[in-house]
């Protein structure tokens, strides 16, 4: 059953942003597996944090359902909910048959590669004006900068491997691979969330290293980060000279109905809305008919109210779920957060490796969240549902440390 679970979580990686809806394939294969426990021998033997993380997975399922059905949604209110409830088996099998570690890393870094060669692909031979994927632009982009990530914080596993010298090319190819569809992407939003995941990462393993490491770490980071502003072919110059362009015309009140200026429109909107409703907010339906109501008394540009979401997931859920969303958001990535950061001081590489892939992802979901309701779309609630399922289920298997000489 072990190989099972391995090549699920193998595709869960590798296929994450290469084919459409690929995401899909590692997860569905865990939850079609998932009634074997049923009939396993042996009860599993839970512990306090697995407890707390298959709750916040229930509770965040049972807060967005039960909003759907009191907002008249019916039952294609309860699509994207129920990935969250469908995590939950999927958590518990890998909790009773974890696969070897090779299986994620290995998937994470040919994701890593296929998505910056996809992106590659459509920006520089096909000539798009920005590389998508085959899903949305912005969650193309943010969710391949958080496939590069990982694929960095798996140089700590890679490290310790027999054959680590290949390893850690391998791990920074799916890096590179990663990182470059972001940029290919033109998602500006995922590139406010990079600070912060630079910093889990230097938590983890960075702070570890010389000082003298420490200084050339962060002169490489700078230095990448001025050559991908300075080549015109990465797009990264004109996304970010828009982006200025676009605040400076927002506050003169020269012109508010720019891509940035639409989503401040959309956050106040938002806010304001929540205000009305603070405690169980307006409903998918009703924040839409809300938003109608105030585009016809003029008080927000006509665009604003053809928007299903607030570009922005704590103000989205505030607006349409009230406090009691809210809640329950914040618990789903605080929770995770809390219980994978617990780790970042362990002596061993391949757990701490573990631990701060699992820290970034609630750390990137906060960043990308700050300008994209990512929960709104399919690949967003995938990704983060079966991604901590898998995160947290590979980490319990570490709690006994193996030699670091040893396959895994």
């Amino acid at each position: 059953m072990v190989q099972y679970t391995g090549i699920a979580v193998f595709l869960l990686g590798a296929f994450a942003m290469s084919l459409p809806s690929s995401y899909s394939v590692g997860s569905l294969m865990l939850v079609l597996a998932s009634p074997i426990l049923a009939i396993r021998p042996r009860p599993l033997a839970l512990t306090r944090e697995d407890q707390a993380i298959l709750l916040v997975l229930g509770l965040y399922f049972t807060v967005t359902a039960l909003s759907a059905w009191l907002d008249g949604q019916g039952s294609r209110g309860l699509d994207k909910p129920s990935r969250f409830l469908l995590a939950i088996p999927a958590l518990l099998l890998l909790i009773a048959y974890p696969p070897r570690l090779g299986w994620l890393w290995h998937g994470l870094a040919i994701g890593g590669m296929a998505t910056g060669g996809l992106a590659i692909w459509q920006k520089l031979i096909e000539g798009a004006s920005r590389a998508g994927g085959f899903t949305q632009i912005i969650q193309y982009g943010n969710i391949s900068l958080l496939l590069g990530m990982l694929c960095l914080a798996g140089l700590g596993w890679a490290w310790v491997q027999p054959r680590h010298r290949a390893w850690l090319v391998w791990m920074g190819l799916g890096a590179v691979g990663g990182l470059l569809a972001s940029l290919l992407s033109g998602s500006r939003g995922g590139w406010l969330a990079a600070p912060l995941m630079l910093l889990v990462l230097y938590w983890a393993e960075g702070r570890r290293l010389p000082g003298r490491a420490q200084l050339g770490l962060v002169m490489a980071v700078l230095i990448a980060g001025g050559i991908g502003y300075a080549i015109p072919e990465l797009g990264v110059q004109q996304r970010v000279h828009t982006a200025t362009d676009n605040i400076t015309n927002y506050l003169s009140g020269e012109n508010h109905d720019t891509s940035v200026g639409l989503r401040f429109q959309m956050w106040d909107a938002a806010g304001e809305l929540f205000q009305q409703r603070p405690l169980f907010g307006w409903g998918e339906h009703g924040y839409r008919e809300a938003l109608a109501e105030m585009a016809e008394r003029g008080e927000i540009a006509p665009r604003v109210a053809e928007f299903g979401h607030a570009h922005n997931e704590l103000v989205d859920t505030a607006a349409k779920r009230g406090v009691v969303g809210v809640i329950a958001l914040l618990c789903l990535y605080l929770v995770p957060l809390a219980a994978f950061a617990k780790g970042l001081q362990a002596t061993c590489p391949q757990r701490r490796a573990l631990e701060a892939a699992g820290a970034l992802l609630p750390v990137a979901y906060l960043g990308f969240g700050a300008t994209q309701a990512f929960f709104e779309h399919n690949s967003g609630v995938m990704i983060y549902a079966f991604w901590l399922a898998v995160l947290w289920g590979l980490f319990r298997q570490t709690s006994t440390p193996r030699p670091s000489n040893t396959r895994t």
